[in-house]
This record gives C-alpha cells, structure tokens and sequence, in this order.
C-alpha cells in the first residue's frame, strides 16, 4: 500500500439488495475467477483505480457494492463470458453429464434443466460423446460454490 497512497481502497462489501444501488458512483465488470479474490488492483468503468483489500477472499456476486474509504460504492457486474450451455434428453441424462463434469473438477453453473462451464473443446468432445446437446454462448458465469464454500454476505 505504501507504493501508491493516493490509491483509494475498497475494503467492505454490502450484498446485492442491502443497499442503494442507484447510489453507485461507477461499477466493475468482473468474470467469474475475478469474483473471488481477497486484494486486486481494479479500474471501474469510469476509469477510476482502486484496490480490493479483503480480509480474506470473498464471492462476489452481481450487484454487490464495493465500498471505498470515502463512502462511496462500486457496483459489481458479473461480465459476460464465452460459454456452452449443455442440454440432454432428460433430467437423468443431465445429472449423468453434471456427473462427469465434476468428476473433471470442472467449474459448472445450473440454469434450470441445463448446464453451462466455460468452452473448452475437450469437454465439448466429451460431453458430445455422451449425448449432450451443446451450445455456445455468451453469459454471466455462476458456477456453484464448492460444499465448503462460505456463504459471508447472502
């Protein structure tokens, strides 16, 4: 912190729904893996520079505030990312594939009756191989929590 003490810093988080959020001053996009972080050095879309500084590493979810020093707060946005959206026949198809997915440790988000990880060709191939019906987009990326996720600010 001593190389840059003009730098503002973020060092609170209040839940998506637990404040103002017309109140922001700016917001940050963020993908999935620069969700969970404790301290990272981030520009809004405003330009402005400030530096996450957590206890400790936290989910951050869409529509969080990041609040700074001065009061003022930063709205989170989850930022689009390229995924596949993973359909099947049926619902037991569908666990089956969710099965294999996380016997890869594969990162995975539930959106109803389907699935969706990040595109990597090598599980697409895979999951085609299984029967699933594969489609690429560009979304949000929510992947559950692991069993022993803490859940800090829901």
């Amino acid at each position: 912190m001593k190389q840059f003490p003009d730098l503002k810093r973020a060092c609170e988080i209040r839940p998506a729904g637990g404040w103002q959020e017309q109140a922001a001053i700016d917001q940050v996009f963020l993908n999935s893996d620069e969700r969970f972080r404790r301290r990272m050095l981030l520009t809004s879309e405003r330009r402005v520079t400030f530096l996450l500084d957590l206890p400790r590493a936290m989910l951050l979810r869409e529509g969080d505030g990041l609040v700074l020093e001065d009061g003022s707060i930063v709205r989170v946005i989850a930022k689009p990312e390229p995924l596949v959206e993973i359909s099947a026949a049926n619902e037991q198809e569908v666990a089956r594939l969710a099965w294999h997915l996380g016997n890869r440790h594969t990162d995975l988000q539930i959106v109803g009756a389907k699935l969706r990880i990040r595109r990597d060709h090598v599980l697409e191939a895979m999951l085609r191989g299984l029967g699933a019906t594969i489609t690429e987009i560009e979304a949000p990326f929510h992947p559950e929590g692991g069993a022993y996720e803490q859940h800090d600010h829901e």
